[in-house]
């Protein structure tokens, strides 16, 4: 009897060390993408649906390139959101970020969730410059002001805007400011009269624009 029970006792510490061994793998994130506003490019995905308590690590690599890099920030992260902009800074580059999950309790990870591939240049949306309305005895004077990022990367130090003049009865004209310059000054408006105007970044080499800026009005002397 002694010897039947050790063989019990044998046969459940074995099984128990065998479960242990066996990899629990876990639903790997969903919906993995960037979103760039600015060249801030940020990587979002969604937890699996069983998630409870989990970490994520990210890594990147060059569109071409074999070596997938960890993102130094983003390695056992609870947030499901990680900033690549700094390696991710050549707009002239494509490329690709991954990302797992992994629980400690009990140990177990899922398999890399890819994103699709990524341009900066081409993927980022532009935010709409900034207004300023300075009235003279002249007419207005419009100054634009470009979103700090998009200002300082070298792809676009040439920026150029669209300025729209909107009367009160609805009539509409465009005016644009040349690449590099940041004001139009307006003449020949009525007298006692509110103009609203707006703005819009183009980027002539692209084809591209931002949103319009909201509304900014002034009354002329």
């Amino acid at each position: 009897m002694p010897d039947l029970l050790f063989l019990v006792l044998l046969l459940e510490i074995l099984s128990i060390c065998l479960t242990a061994q066996v990899p629990v793998f876990l639903t790997p994130p969903t919906e993995v993408k960037f979103e760039s506003v600015d060249y801030r490019n940020v990587l979002h995905w969604n937890s699996p649906s069983d998630a409870t308590t989990l970490n994520y690590n990210v890594q990147w690599k060059i569109y071409g390139e074999p070596q997938w890099l960890d993102v130094a920030d983003c390695q056992r992260i609870n947030a499901t959101q990680c900033d690549l902009s700094t390696v991710t800074s050549d707009p002239r580059e494509w490329y690709y970020a991954r990302v797992h999950a992994s629980s400690s309790l009990p140990a177990s990870k899922s398999a890399w969730a890819l994103s699709p591939r990524f341009s900066p240049r081409w993927e980022t949306k532009i935010s709409p410059p900034k207004l300023r309305l300075n009235v003279t005895a002249q007419g207005i004077v419009v100054r634009v002001k470009p979103p700090r990022a998009l200002a300082h990367n070298k792809m676009h130090k040439r920026l150029c805007f669209k300025i729209y003049v909107i009367q009160a009865n609805g009539d509409e004209d465009v005016h644009e400011i040349e690449c590099c310059r940041k004001h139009l000054s307006l003449y020949d408006l009525l007298p006692n009269t509110e103009y609203c105007i707006q703005a819009q970044i183009f980027l002539p080499l692209q084809g591209r624009t931002s949103t319009r800026s909201s509304l900014s009005c002034a009354t002329t002397l």
